[in-house]
């Protein structure tokens, strides 16, 4: 099996490092491209048995899944030019959120999978969200399914929830080490702790806590009943969390990043309904 992958930005490139440090195929078995060549030339100097390829029909045609890691804008203007070399046999993967499946197959005539990866994925770890065409077969989502789990955990989603699952799984580390760094630099303003020990210790504190979670020990609320003593410490803090309006601060978040998503999807839309006239 030859995999492409088109496009080398920063998933892209996560993709790629993952598949390969995580014995998903062989570094001869990857054909990558990129508009600028030399990123994808960067990629080849640490993984010297890639191919790179300048050609689109040329990487289309060795590949048997076509890896889509390009701006959500640039998928109509790709499809389109790759659609006649997309035999029934191969598959085209799209790491995007407001792209569709149905969107893909309505020009792509193969196998069609939505497959939104997160950056925990470069560690092998955290969760991928799946979402199938109407028309791709058993073979390729078990394929991909296997693929995948070599980088962490393939889950497969409704179409309705995309945009909230991928801010849990996608844009929650971008969340969460947000608020871990202001929790560590306001450890450093109000103590005698300096930057670097706060960091360290910060940073033990969350590897340890999801090791809790994976392993099963504590739900995230008995979590906090194990840790919170009436009367104690934890509790003050706790309780200015709870006065801090920090739900309506998530709530918010939640409302600019749909608000967002459902701009793209509304000129991607744009872009199929001409097509399909």
């Amino acid at each position: 099996m030859h995999l492409g992958i088109i496009g080398t930005g920063n998933m892209g490139t996560i993709l790629i490092e993952a598949l390969i440090e995580g014995r998903a195929l062989p570094q001869e078995n990857i054909t990558i491209m990129n508009r600028t060549v030399e990123k994808a030339q960067r990629i080849k100097n640490t993984y010297p048995k890639i191919h790179v390829e300048t050609n689109l029909s040329a990487l289309i045609q060795k590949s048997d899944i076509i890896f889509l890691c390009i701006k959500p804008l640039n998928f109509h203007e790709i499809l389109t030019m790759i659609k006649d070399e997309l035999t029934e046999d191969k598959c085209i993967v799209s790491i995007t959120s407001p792209i569709t499946v149905d969107q893909l197959e309505s020009i792509a005539p193969c196998s069609c999978i939505r497959a939104i990866p997160s950056i925990t994925n470069r560690a092998r770890s955290g969760v991928c969200l799946l979402t199938f065409g109407k028309n791709c077969s058993t073979y390729w989502k078990e394929t991909i399914q296997e693929l995948l789990s070599h980088i962490g955990k393939p889950v497969e989603i409704d179409e309705n929830i995309t945009r909230v699952a991928s801010d849990i799984v996608s844009c929650g580390p971008a969340f969460f080490s947000y608020l871990l760094q202001k929790f560590i630099e306001a450890a450093v303003c109000e103590t005698e702790i300096d930057h670097e020990i706060a960091t360290a210790l910060a940073s033990e504190m969350l590897i340890g806590m999801g090791t809790l979670i994976e392993e099963n020990y504590y739900t995230f609320p008995e979590l906090q009943k194990k840790v919170t003593v009436r009367g104690g410490i934890t509790g003050e803090g706790i309780h200015v969390l709870e006065e801090s309006a920090l739900e309506e601060t998530f709530q918010k978040i939640f409302k600019a990043t749909h608000k967002k998503f459902n701009q793209e999807k509304q000129l991607i839309k744009k872009q199929f309904e001409f097509h399909n006239v």
